[in-house]
């Protein structure tokens, strides 16, 4: 009884801080010491939680380094130029008459280079919906196109924190994610072309003035040279080198890029990595660019630091095993996938926040997958289609509500935000078509 009132406790208060704007560690810490007191109720000691504690957080660890990286990456991409080179020729080469298609496949494209849903939205997305405002297009809709492809990369970019979240949860190595990830893709990205085809022929973008194009002008020299850093990530993403790698290659070349294209002081640029990128200039688009650095990961990183914690709680207690044995008992009458989707709904409806609901479905689905026999590459490709895409149709998930927020939408977005569901569902019937992940363990 006490953990049932301990979670809608917590449930409550993620509900009560989303609605309010306060942050959710609050809520977070708060949930962290109940069930702390709940546990030693029960018998345990002060010293054995701790050290549950401290074997849940050593999952999270290889993602905050990661976080670290992006804070970095996020940084300094904006001080060389490289995202106002993508949002100034994305915005330049859209077409107006497939308005909503463009804003989709442009935020695939950026979510993939930035792995990064928030950062997506943040940036390019705010564009695209002042676009959307100025040319007379239904808000969310075009929320739905932007939030749709800002999640494309959030689930499979080398980048991405929910990638590397995962990979280091099943112990799976990312590049292979990746690839499983890409072919039960296909289908829900092509559908959700052909959707948004049809929603752009009703809803073409009337009118667009310059005004950001000319302030990218007037702010940054845009030569293709800006683009390196991203095509760096590509590139070595190719060739399958390591992630970590990768990002600091492509840091080094942004820094190198802002120093002797941009002209920005060396010490203006250690700035900007620690406390994120700013214009001395004021107007709408340097309101958008500015952000990234260190700083900005704190927040995130103490998110993942906490709900990692909560995995080492539940795991060590034993307290959610009531409902993992309800869980088993479903994927039994209804297979192991169907079941992975309600149980991300689940965790994703009561966690509040991604970084949460993929620990708690995690810990539901893996001794499911070693009972049926399956590879932990299975186990993560089916968390990459479920959790990582639903938590963000969830309406009080910030993994939704922060970017809706951030667009001027409302939850109407999701009925718009096709590659979302798509995925979880096309997989639901085409998943023993496609090539099976159950053997490649030793690739």
């Amino acid at each position: 009884m006490d953990t049932i009132v301990v979670f809608i406790l917590f449930f409550t208060c993620l509900l009560f801080s989303i609605y309010n704007g306060v942050s959710i560690l609050y809520p977070l810490l708060l949930g962290l010491t109940c069930f702390t007191l709940v546990s030693l109720r029960r018998g345990y000691t002060l010293s054995n939680l701790l050290s549950m504690m401290l074997s849940g957080s050593k999952k999270s660890l290889i993602v905050i380094k990661i976080f670290v990286l992006i804070g970095v990456i996020t940084a300094v991409w904006r001080a060389c130029g490289t995202i106002s080179f993508i949002v100034y020729y994305g915005i330049a080469f859209m077409s107006a008459k497939y308005f909503i298609l463009s804003a989709f496949l442009l935020c695939c494209l950026v979510s993939f280079l930035l792995g990064t849903s928030f950062g997506t939205v943040g940036t390019i997305g705010v564009v695209l919906i002042v676009l959307a405002k100025s040319g007379n297009v239904d808000i969310n809709t075009a929320a739905g196109a932007i939030i749709a492809g800002a999640y494309f990369g959030d689930r499979c970019s080398p980048m991405s924190s929910s990638a590397n979240l995962v990979a280091a949860l099943t112990n799976t190595k990312l590049y292979i994610n990746i690839k499983n990830m890409a072919k039960t893709s296909v289908i829900p990205f092509v559908l959700s072309v052909i959707g948004y085809i049809y929603l752009s022929l009703g809803n073409p973008l009337a009118f667009y003035d310059n005004q950001i194009a000319n302030e990218i002008l007037s702010s940054f020299d845009i030569n293709i040279i800006v683009l390196f850093p991203a095509v760096i990530i590509l590139l070595l993403a190719a060739f399958k080198i390591d992630v970590k790698l990768s990002m600091s290659i492509s840091i080094l070349s942004g820094i190198l890029i802002g120093l002797f294209v941009q002209h920005i002081p060396f010490f203006q640029m250690l700035q900007y990595i620690a406390t994120g990128y700013s214009m001395d200039k004021s107007g709408f688009f340097a309101d958008i660019i500015q952000g990234g650095g260190l700083y900005s990961m704190l927040k995130v990183s103490l998110i993942v630091l906490i709900s990692s914690t909560y995995s080492g709680i539940f795991e060590g207690t034993g307290l959610l095993n009531e409902i993992e044995h309800f869980f088993e008992r479903i994927s039994e009458k209804i297979n192991v996938y169907p079941t992975v989707i309600l149980s991300s709904i689940a965790t994703a409806a009561f966690s509040c926040n991604q970084t949460l609901a993929v620990m708690l479905t995690h810990q539901f689905a893996y001794k499911i997958y070693e009972k049926s026999r399956l590879s932990n590459y299975r186990l993560a490709l089916d968390m990459e289609n479920t959790v990582i895409l639903i938590s963000a149709l969830i309406p009080w998930n910030i993994a939704g509500a922060v970017p809706a927020a951030a667009l001027s939408a409302d939850a109407g977005f999701i009925i718009y935000a096709f590659y979302l569901f798509l995925v979880p569902l096309t997989n639901l019937f085409t998943r023993k078509m496609i090539v099976s992940p159950e053997n490649t363990d030793n690739e």
